[in-house]
This record gives structure tokens, C-alpha cells and sequence, in this order.
């Protein structure tokens, strides 16, 4: 590939902890990432993103990090990581990691440091620390896990965190913030890491003291692209690197700025990942995408799912298929076999479109959200931080089935982290594999016809009709998707079809590719 593989590549998101277990004790890890190199190259990826496998006490599911350059013990070994990473790129498959910059774990050896030396410190300056009024905080922040930002220490003071007390946040006004940071990064690229994700990249930047300027007071502050320009810099030295930012911001402009030609590479797309089942609304996002990215001369991402929302058959099954970040909309009633539907047509849709592709692990076998989990078992904070009225993420986390007839699925020997559903039998990887008209064997085609015919580069529209995407692109495939009631004829020769076509016609909720 060329230098700028990541500008059309297919990348793969391994969430370790319910990827594969190697050792047995219910939860996934290295050694099971490794044994299952062979699948992902199969599937045929270009490289994986792996959630933080670094030192953590698991607060948040690994994204409280007490240790940057350290391994949690549950995930194996330094040396397991840098053997992960020679393995798959011997297969061809890039690794792109995890970074959480805007909070480390209230174990982590600063944190810990800043409260024992107590407040006026140099080392509380590296977070935020702040005297309250009274017995109040120092402002009214609202975590986004739920409840209040800010949490008192036994001196009196309250500290900062954006989402659980777990997870403080780093002050990035502070020089050894970013020192620390460039150091982090220099570390894992010189073990060979492509690249890396960065988690909750427009908050990093804040100023509690600050009087209202009209501008949010934590989220998208000008101050994050000296960060950016920084992190650039470094990855430009070593060739092939790459940088990715989860981003969440409704204006598409202020997006573009984080992907001017000195800071990240590419964004997450995550207007395309909430928009509903219509056809106006993904015509609408898929334009809007391409013409923001266009002056700064960025690749588009392109996403249906990841660890943080609701699987994409359960979603697409409801009433109501936009997915609103803030609001998970647990317990719709969900339609699965609808959804299911809708779901391969959306993975054909999506490889067509022009740029990257992230796929969440599962999603190539039709996985549902498991809505069903006991409350006992759930462990996402925002169960917990909500009062139990927010169900939290765990139902997009539950463990991957590889093989069997009834639970652990092949995932391991041990009983798994989260439970699996009984009737997942019929969705192992094994039992798919077997099948041609599997969701399984749908994605394993659709990327070996994008390997060889799609990637970056520009699409054509073609007028079908107000229910019909179709579009053209530069190597003259033609993807037409009907999200209409009736079928529509189609003309050409079908290379790949979501569902089978009848007599010249496309279905309702099927997608097609044609030369």
C-alpha cells in the first residue's frame, strides 16, 4: 500500500476484552488476539484498532490509564504486545492503538503524587484542582457519565473529571502534560504502531475559572489544535504514521479544523453513524462529509458501530433507527430480522463510499445489542453513575462467539466477562463460515471487491428516485441501495447483492453492487 494507506483502508476494531480469550479467565487478551490474527486477515482488513490495553484498574473498561507504556496484566505482557504487533504486520494488518489524554486513573503514580503533596503544588498543577464555595464545587460541571464533574479530596479541594471520579482530568495548560504525551507516543511508534485513535480528542482543552465567552467551556476550545499541531509533528517523523480523533461536534466546519494538513489525518464520521434509515437524511450526511473534507483535502471515515453504541441490527430494527449519542433507547421494541436486513445493505453501502471504513468487532456477524444482560453483571460506569436508569454500554460488549453450540462460543474456557446469548449459536463465527449468504461471508466479498476496486477517491450520484441511493465510482462500480417500500429495477452485472434480486429488481432495504 501506499504511504497513505490509512486514506482507504478497512480498519478493524478489537475491543480485547470480548475479542477472544487465551487464557482461560473469561476475559479476552492478547493471546487470543494473536490466535485470531488469521481470521482478520481472512476478513481481509488492512489494520486494527485495538481499545487501551494499557495498566488500568478497569474503572472505565481500560480508558482509566495508570500506566501509558505498561500492559494490564489481565491483557498479558509488554513483550505479548510487541509480539501482537510483529504478527500482524507479517499478515499485512497496520496497529493502530488507543490514546486517552484528557484523563489518566486516579492509581496512576501522578495522580497519586498530587494528592499527597496537597494543594498549591506542582504536582496538583498537573490537573485540576480548585478550592469550592462552601461546601460546593467549584462550578456546576456535569460529568458526562452523569453526576456532578467534580469530586472533594480529604483537604478540602475538588478535582476535575469529565467522566467517572476514576478518571481525573490532566490540565493541558501544564508543559509536562504535554511532554508526557509526546513521550507516550514516541514510545509505541517506535515499537511499530501505525497510528492511534485519540479518545475525546476536542475536550482535552478547558479553563474552569474562565467567565462565559460564548464559547462551550470544555469542548472544542482553539487551544486543542496547538496539541494537535504538536502530536502532528512528532508522527511526521516516522513515515506511514497516522492519527485519528474521536471528534463529536455538530458544526462540520469547526470539525474541518481538526484535519487542516498540520493536525490529525482523519475524524470519525459520526453524523453518517447516527443518521436514521432514509434516504435523504444518508444522502444529506454523505454530501455534507464530502464537502467539508474536501478543502482540507481529508479522507472521509465512514462507521456504523463501535463500543459505545447500539449495535447496528438492533438499532436499524426499531421505529426510530438515528442514534442520538446522549441517549441510548433502551428497551425499543427492535424488529431483528428487519434490522438485519437493513444492516447488510449498510455494510455495502458504507465499503462503497470513498475513503475508510471502521468496522466494530461482530458487526461482520450481524451481532444484536444484548439488551437482556442481568443488572447485576453490567459493569459500564454509567450504569452506575446514572442510578441505574441508563443501561450503559455493556450490551455492544458482550464476548464474540467463534465456534459451538452454546455458551462460551469458542471465546475461551472460562465463563465470560459479560454473557452470551443461547441463541448466538447460529451466528458463530463457524456456523457462518459454512454459509454463503452469511453476514459473515457478505462482508468477507464485499472486502476482497473492495480491495481490489474501491478505496479513496470520488463518487458520481445517479438519479433513481427520492428512496434510492446510487452512485458511481472511479473504477466504475456502481453501489444502488433501495431504502424504499417497493423494489426498483436495476441494470448491470451484479458483482454483489445484500439480498438476492428478482427478475431484474432490487428489493426494499437491499443494496447492490453492479458494473
Amino acid at each position: 500500500m501506499p504511504e497513505a494507506w490509512w486514506r482507504g483502508a478497512v480498519i478493524y476494531q478489537v475491543y480485547l476484552r470480548s475479542f477472544a480469550d487465551g487464557d482461560g479467565d473469561g476475559v479476552g487478551d492478547l493471546a487470543g488476539l494473536r490466535s485470531r490474527l488469521p481470521y482478520l486477515s481472512d476478513l481481509g482488513v488492512d489494520a486494527v484498532w485495538l481499545n487501551p490495553w494499557y495498566l488500568s484498574p478497569m474503572a472505565d473498561g481500560g480508558y482509566d490509564v495508570a500506566d501509558y507504556r505498561g500492559i494490564a496484566p489481565v491483557f498479558g505482557t509488554l513483550a505479548d504486545a510487541e509480539a501482537f504487533i510483529g504478527e500482524a504486520h507479517a499478515l499485512g494488518i497496520r496497529v493502530i492503538l488507543d490514546v486517552v489524554p484528557n484523563h489518566t486513573s486516579d492509581q496512576s503514580a501522578w495522580f497519586r503524587k498530587a494528592l499527597a503533596a496537597g494543594p498549591g503544588s506542582a504536582e496538583r498543577a498537573r490537573f485540576w484542582f480548585r478550592r469550592g464555595e462552601g461546601d460546593a464545587p467549584p462550578n456546576d460541571w456535569q460529568s458526562i457519565f452523569g453526576g456532578p464533574a467534580w469530586t472533594r479530596v480529604p483537604d478540602g479541594e475538588w478535582y476535575l473529571h469529565l467522566f467517572a471520579p476514576e478518571q481525573p482530568d490532566f490540565n493541558w495548560t501544564h508543559p509536562d502534560v504535554h511532554a508526557e504525551f509526546l513521550d507516550v507516543l514516541r514510545f509505541w511508534f517506535d515499537r511499530g504502531v501505525d497510528g492511534f485513535r485519540v479518545d475525546s480528542a476536542a475536550v482535552l482543552v478547558k479553563d474552569p475559572d474562565a467567565a462565559p465567552d460564548g464559547l462551550d467551556p470544555y469542548t472544542d476550545r482553539d487551544g486543542v489544535h496547538d496539541v494537535y499541531r504538536q502530536w502532528r509533528r512528532l508522527a511526521d517523523t516516522y513515515p506511514g504514521r497516522m492519527l485519528v480523533g474521536e471528534v463529536w461536534l455538530p458544526d462540520q466546519e469547526r470539525l474541518a479544523r481538526y484535519l487542516r494538513p498540520d493536525e490529525l489525518h482523519t475524524v470519525f464520521n459520526f453524523p453518517f453513524l447516527g443518521a436514521p434509515w432514509d434516504a435523504a437524511a444518508l444522502r444529506a450526511v454523505i454530501d455534507d462529509t464530502i464537502a467539508t473534507l474536501a478543502p482540507v483535502g481529508a479522507p472521509a471515515t465512514w462507521v456504523l458501530a463501535n463500543h459505545d453504541v447500539t449495535r447496528t441490527v438492533t438499532r436499524y430494527g426499531r421505529a426510530d433507527t438515528s442514534f442520538d449519542h446522549a441517549d441510548r433507547k433502551h428497551g425499543m421494541p427492535t424488529d431483528p430480522a428487519l434490522g438485519l436486513r437493513r444492516a447488510r445493505a449498510a455494510a455495502l453501502l458504507s465499503l462503497a463510499l470513498p475513503g475508510s471504513v471502521y468496522i466494530y468487532q461482530g458487526e461482520e456477524l450481524g451481532l444484536p445489542e444484548v439488551e437482556d444482560l442481568p443488572d447485576e453483571l453490567r459493569q459500564d460506569p454509567i450504569w452506575h453513575r446514572s442510578g441505574h436508569t441508563d443501561r450503559g454500554r455493556d450490551g455492544c460488549r458482550v464476548p464474540l462467539p467463534w465456534s459451538g453450540v452454546e455458551p462460551p462460543f469458542g471465546f475461551g474456557t472460562g465463563t465470560p466477562w459479560l454473557p452470551q446469548p443461547a441463541d448466538w449459536k447460529d451466528l458463530t463465527v463457524e456456523a457462518q463460515q459454512a454459509d454463503p449468504s452469511s453476514m459473515l461471508s457478505l462482508y468477507r466479498a464485499a472486502l476482497r471487491l473492495r480491495a481490489a476496486e474501491l478505496g479513496d477517491g470520488t463518487l458520481r450520484w445517479l438519479p433513481m428516485g427520492d428512496d434510492v441511493l446510487a452512485f458511481t465510482r472511479d473504477s466504475g462500480l456502481t453501489c444502488v441501495v433501495n431504502l424504499g417500500a417497493a423494489p426498483v429495477p436495476v441494470d448491470g452485472e451484479v458483482l454483489l447483492a445484500s439480498e438476492p434480486l428478482h427478475s431484474g429488481l432490487l428489493p426494499p432495504d437491499t443494496a447492490v453492487w453492479l458494473r
